[in-house]
């Protein structure tokens, strides 16, 4: 029962965002604009708001960030071992690695973490804000490789690489919201009330719409050509990261609600903007197209194996 009550709400949005797409119960672009409007805004203003009432909570969830850092290493070093035995060339590399790597912590991730009831974890913040002060660095970390693997897969290192990195890095809200609200946390003001209501409204639309964007995302990306490196980067995203999370966890003293909370993250399907990104940095289309659809069916394995058994 605790299985359904915390996955089935997260996937039965999911599957609303994918009627109302195929049925064009809404304009075509409608669940698009929403994802984009989540993505600036929503999210945003839900990172910044919780990291600048509780990043002082941190060193707490260290351990956490650390055993989830470690994890994504090694599931990124297994997609590079993946590319050189299935013989992958060009730029397939960078879109394979990044969508081995890179999950939807904000839009898979939270809303299913926030199913849990928010208790106390042993370091002293709640699970809701330990969720957080584990995705909002991880963002910055996934972007920061996002944009690196991809490029490397092109060009070699140099120059060329600084002014489409910089770009990429700079024009990423959640990413600007992480450095927003750390800098206002470190200042030691408090969040004006008025303020601070207004990002918790704005923050409460980003899930749910966020995954309704999900759901419309799978059916507007375009899949064509072998499903077999979308099926292993799947495999490698969904079921290898989060084991390797559970052995570096348990060499590491990790156990209970927060390494549940790990897995969980690290479970995530491959993130729907990797494809965004792949196109905007001339990466392979089908592929990160065709990862995001499989890994979103492949998550639902492991995170009920977590749910139910962790």
């Amino acid at each position: 029962m605790q299985i359904l009550n915390i996955l089935a709400p997260v996937f039965l949005l999911i599957g609303i965002g994918v009627v109302l797409q195929k049925s064009r119960f809404v304009p075509q672009d409608f669940l698009k604009d929403a994802n984009r409007l989540t993505y600036w805004l929503g999210l945003p203003a839900l990172l910044f708001s919780e990291l600048a009432g509780s990043f002082h909570g941190i060193g707490g969830a260290r351990r956490m960030l650390v055993v989830m850092f470690v994890a994504t290493v090694l599931v990124t070093v297994a997609g590079y071992l993946a590319c050189w035995l299935m013989r992958v060339s060009g730029a397939r590399i960078g879109t394979f690695v990044q969508g081995v790597f890179r999950g939807n912590l904000a839009f898979v991730g939270l809303p299913i973490i926030y199913s849990f009831p928010d208790e106390t974890l042993a370091f002293g913040v709640s699970v809701r804000t330990a969720a957080i002060l584990l995705v909002a660095p991880m963002m910055v970390i996934y972007n920061i490789a996002g944009v690196t693997v991809l490029l490397l897969s092109q060009h070699k290192p140099g120059w060329a690489m600084v002014r489409p990195f910089a770009r990429q890095l700079f024009t990423t809200p959640p990413l600007l919201a992480t450095v927003a609200g750390i800098g206002f946390a470190l200042s030691g003001w408090p969040l004006p009330r008025v303020l601070d209501k207004a990002f918790v409204a704005l923050g409460d639309m980003a899930l749910p719409l966020g995954l309704l964007g999900v759901g419309g995302s799978l059916v507007t990306v375009r899949l064509r050509g072998n499903w077999r490196l979308p099926l292993a980067a799947s495999f490698l995203k969904t079921l290898a990261a989060p084991a390797l999370g559970w052995l570096v966890g348990r060499r590491l003293g990790l156990g209970g609600t927060e390494l549940k909370i790990v897995l969980i993250l690290l479970s995530c399907p491959t993130a729907v903007v990797s494809y965004t990104m792949a196109l905007e940095l001339k990466g392979d289309e089908s592929l990160a197209s065709g990862a995001i659809v499989l890994s979103v069916l492949t998550s639902i394995a492991s995170l009920v194996a977590i749910v139910g058994f962790f």
